[in-house]
Parts: C-alpha cells; structure tokens; sequence
C-alpha cells in the first residue's frame, strides 16, 4: 500500500511519463528465510496485478522491480514488465544469486537461464538484479545485443556504499548506455539497512538524478509489518533521457569497436 500510495502520487506529480523502475523485493523486502511463505505464482500475483492496474491508468511502463516468483516447486526472483497496456511483455529471472554465510539467496531461489532484453515502444532495456551488478559481463552482452538502458533493480546494503555507487556508474561508463540503479530503503528486523542511494546515471557516467542516502523507491519491512521501521524516508527520482545524444556520443567515442573477441593469457 505504501509503494502504491507513493506510486500514485508521484505520477501525479510529474505528469506524462513513460517508465517507472522499482527496487528489488519491494513487496516483502529482503529476507531470505521467509520466501517460501511470501511467493506468489505470476498469474496470480496481488502485487503484479496491482502494478498492471495503475499502468493502465496512468498509460504508463513499469519496470516491477522483482517479487518472489513461484514456478512449480521453484522459486524466482523475477521482475515483472508491463506495457501501458497493463500486459506483462516478459520477466526476468535474477541470473547472479547471493551467496553468503547464513541464510542467503541461493539456499531459497533458483538461477535464471538467461538475461531478458526489454523492448517497449522501441527502447531496449538490459534489465539486472542486486548481485548481478558486480558481473560486467552481463551487462556487456546487453550492449552487444543492442540495449539502450541498463537497468539494476537492488537491495543494496548501506555497509556497502562505495561498492554499489562505483559499480553502477563502471557499467554506464564501460558500456555508453544510461544505467538506472534503484534499491531500496529502509531497515530490517535484523537491524541492517539499506543503502537507499538510486541514481540515473547517463551513458558518460554522470549522475543526473540520484536519491540521498537512506532515501528509497520503497520499504524493506522484514518478515511482517511489526517489523516495519521509521525514520527513514520513501522517495522517487525523475529525469528525461535522450537517447540521440547517447548514440552521437557513441558514434564518436568507439572504444566498443577496440574489443577483441577473446583474450588469451600467456603464462610466463
């Protein structure tokens, strides 16, 4: 209700828009043990439903961050992507999984098989979760398959700030695209926190719209709403993005073209 409320009225705020980009596991937030208990089947999802209700009304794309997916026996962190239409196009399966001492990702969630390339109205979004930031490969293979936005929805850690606001802007830099990192805010019932810090970022690695620190596209409440906490603030960012000036900009700067096909290493 809060991500709705939020959605709604920045909607209003801005007007005609044609995107909006969530964090991962806004629904529930991040945490591990729970997912089993949180999943939802795509077809019967409240929450993309609920996401496909307001892209109808509003005529606008959503990028719906990521949900607990269950498939059969398996679960998924899958984003959700749906046209103005309020029809999901396509998902995305989190490919890179969390591993970690305790309870982490990939003890709960099963790897996706592939990266899933957007197209709505003829952008072409590379679309990533979280950990899938700290693999340039990923997104090397977005830009070679022709993806004008890369996009990472996350929940990032604030203990590790320097690592998420480096990584997001290498991947714009090394790839000429605009990269659209977003994570959520607030703390969980363990009492860590999320970074909150989502930024625009242009095909030359500038910030042009970025979040503070602690400020978020949504709320990571832990395993009920008792564990939702205060003192840290819901935000949303917004920027226009032109994408001739990307292309001119790469016609120019061809450091892509340099690429060799392989790299064989000789040991001496």
């Amino acid at each position: 209700e809060t991500v709705k409320n939020l959605l709604k009225a920045n909607l209003d705020k801005y007007g005609e828009c044609d995107f909006v980009f969530l964090p991962e596991l806004w629904p529930t937030g991040w945490d591990c043990p729970s997912f089993p208990k949180t999943a939802e089947t795509l077809q019967e999802s409240r929450t993309v439903k609920m996401l496909q209700k307001i892209a109808r009304e509003y005529k606008v794309n959503i990028i719906g961050g990521s949900f607990v997916n269950k498939c059969g026996d398996k679960l998924y962190n899958s984003c959700p992507v749906i046209n103005r239409a309020g029809e999901v196009i396509c998902t995305y399966d989190k490919n890179h999984l969390y591993s970690y001492n305790g309870d982490t990702e990939n003890r709960y969630i099963t790897t996706g098989s592939n990266p899933v390339m957007a197209e709505l109205e003829g952008v072409k979004l590379g679309l990533t979760i979280c950990y899938d930031i700290r693999f340039p490969e990923i997104y090397r293979a977005y830009r070679k398959a022709g993806a004008d936005i890369l996009v990472n929805m996350a929940a990032w850690p604030k203990s590790r700030k320097i690592h998420w606001d480096t990584l997001a802007r290498a991947r714009a830099v090394e790839n000429q695209s605009y990269m659209i990192a977003l994570t959520q805010t607030g703390l969980l019932s363990d009492g860590s926190e999320n970074l909150g810090h989502s930024m625009i970022i242009d095909f030359d690695g500038k910030i042009i719209a970025e979040i503070e620190d602690n400020e978020g596209a949504g709320v990571n409440i832990g395993t009920d709403e008792s564990d939702l906490q205060t003192g840290v603030k819901e935000g949303a960012i917004y920027a226009e993005i032109n994408l001739e000036k990307m292309y001119e900009f790469r016609s120019k700067c061809t450091n892509l073209k340099d690429v060799k096909d392989s790299y064989e290493v000789i040991k001496k």
